[in-house]
């Protein structure tokens, strides 16, 4: 499958049916949608949550009543796998309980074996919380706890079930047939040994579902990461077979996942609703702000964003990172008679950047990413097509090796050539940057940035790029490495070589350029 774009919705009618069904303002980023043509044995779920003194979130209720479907030809779960993936303290730990009590008070003979970070952590939740809820609540005749190390279970003698808890090892689940395994805090797993352990033993469950929750972690967090993965890709390929057949089948795997991407500010309300389910039910704003003053950045956006937390590099001491965002001026545009344009495509070719660099009356370089999207086939088009309405001072892209040489051709096929006078170059034809002159623009680049030269809009995928470049050397001098920079940068590198090109072909096609301006 191709790989998922974190900008990527469902439909607007999924909203509209989570909010006519349960009242659901919060809809995940990603999400099963419920089939109505199947029955659900959430309402039962959302009875024993009440019966456990905490009455079921709209959120809570979605996530039940899909997870719970029944397939009406079999007469089993529709669903073998149920994943959540929510930001902290948003009622996982109400729903997972009531998920196990459930099952346990449900059926006959149920194994439910639960699992977090490590055993003592889950004992812990299962003592401290599971069992302190239950046993303060309408059900507490129902149970008994057994506290025996190693053998740690309640029990529900009317229907001779169990919860018990498990390590996270390769031989936990190991033993008596599985019917439904837990696995908690999924972002402390650094393997699928759990995984692992537990399928075989739900082999002859008919019934049998592995439920796994979790908030964001870290790079280090290979299983959850795996899984957050394959779970969006399922997500957005069941919407896409619907959007064809209505009657379109879904996976065995029900996916939940609320998200928010980088461009939503942490700091703003409004990103907080769209990613919070809980929010304005059990936890308020003032909790959230309370939370953003006192975390780490990026520790509040895995705990709270449900954004993967990645390690922080050592500072590049090149590009001067500190200085862009005081270059903003969300009110700069571009002057039509001075603007050059340049190319640049990412170095796997997944995606390409058209940005442009353009002097104002100020003598300050406006830079802005034009376009930026996936693969490159849309590059040639869409730069004939700027080259027609803007008419640039020279469209900039770099050879000796460099990713987007490979489009010079096309380029001038398509009409946009290369200088037939080197000394005089004409409006609107091409730069095409040997390996001096990307490190001349690299230099010029950091200088600008250093002495406030330049102005942008804060536009994510180019502030984006700025943050995550790296550089490396050549010679006494360096350039911006694409292989070894945290993020992708083909927008910072296309604005790099437009303002080159601004520089060096400005003078030529420009009435009363001063390139002195550039340096003011």
């Amino acid at each position: 499958m191709t790989t998922t774009s974190e900008t990527w919705q469902a439909p607007t009618e999924f909203a509209e049916d989570l909010y006519d069904r349960y009242g659901l303002t919060c809809p995940p980023r990603w999400g099963t949608p419920r089939n109505p043509e199947r029955k659900s044995l959430g309402p039962k779920l959302w009875k024993v949550m009440a019966k456990l003194g905490a009455p079921p979130m709209p959120w809570q209720k979605y996530v039940s009543d899909v997870a719970l479907e029944i397939d009406p030809e079999t007469g089993l779960f529709a669903h073998r796998e149920v994943g959540i993936s929510v930001s902290r303290q948003q009622g996982k730990t109400e729903l997972c309980l009531g998920a196990q009590v459930h099952r346990a008070m449900a059926w006959q003979r149920q194994n439910i074996v639960y699992a977090a970070q490590t055993r003592g952590m889950a004992r812990q939740r299962w003592e401290d919380e599971f069992w302190e809820k239950i046993s303060g609540s309408d059900l507490r005749k129902r149970a008994r706890i057994r506290k025996s190390n190693g053998n740690e279970a309640i029990l529900w003698p009317a229907t001779r079930s169990k919860m018990g808890i498990t390590a996270n090892t390769e031989k936990a689940g190991h033993g008596p047939p599985l019917d439904m395994g837990f696995i908690d805090e999924s972002f402390a797993h650094e393997d699928d040994r759990l995984e692992q352990a537990f399928s075989p033993a739900m082999l002859t469950r008919k019934m049998a579902q592995l439920w796994w929750a979790s908030a964001g972690g870290t790079t280090k967090s290979v299983w959850l990461n795996k899984k957050r993965k394959v779970g969006r890709e399922l997500i957005e390929a069941l919407f896409k077979a619907l959007a064809e057949d209505a009657a379109a089948v879904g996976p065995r795997v029900a996916y939940f996942e609320w998200f928010a991407p980088e461009d939503m500010p942490r700091d703003d309300p409004a990103t907080w609703y769209a990613t919070l389910p809980a929010l304005g039910f059990t936890v308020t704003e003032d909790v959230i702000r309370a939370e953003l003053e006192k975390m780490d950045p990026a520790e509040f956006d895995r705990a709270y964003l449900n954004r993967t937390r990645k390690p922080t590099p050592p500072v590049d001491p090149n590009v001067p990172k500190g200085k862009w965002p005081g270059l903003v001026d969300a009110a700069s545009k571009p002057v039509a008679s001075s603007v050059a344009l340049a190319i640049d495509v990412s170095q796997d070719r997944k995606r390409a950047a058209i940005s442009a660099a353009s002097l104002r009356p100020d003598g300050k370089v406006h830079l802005e990413v034009v376009a930026y999207r996936p693969g490159t086939d849309w590059v040639v088009p869409a730069m004939v097509k700027l080259h027609r309405l803007w008419k640039p001072v020279a469209v900039a892209v770099a050879a000796s090796g460099a990713p987007a040489s490979s489009l010079i051709d096309d380029l001038v096929a398509a009409g946009i050539d290369v200088p037939k006078d080197k000394e005089h170059p004409q409006r609107g034809e091409l730069a095409v940057m040997r390996s001096g002159d990307v490190i001349e623009a690299c230099g010029q680049i950091a200088d600008a940035m250093n002495q406030g030269t330049v102005r942008h809009l804060d536009q994510v995928p180019f502030t984006a790029a700025v943050n995550g470049a790296r550089t490396r050397r050549n010679g006494d001098a360096w350039t911006l490495d694409r292989t070894s920079s945290l993020t992708e940068i083909s927008p910072f590198c296309a604005a790099t070589f437009a303002r080159w090109a601004l520089l060096i072909r400005g003078p030529h096609v420009i009435e009363d350029y001063d390139i002195a301006d550039s340096f003011a």
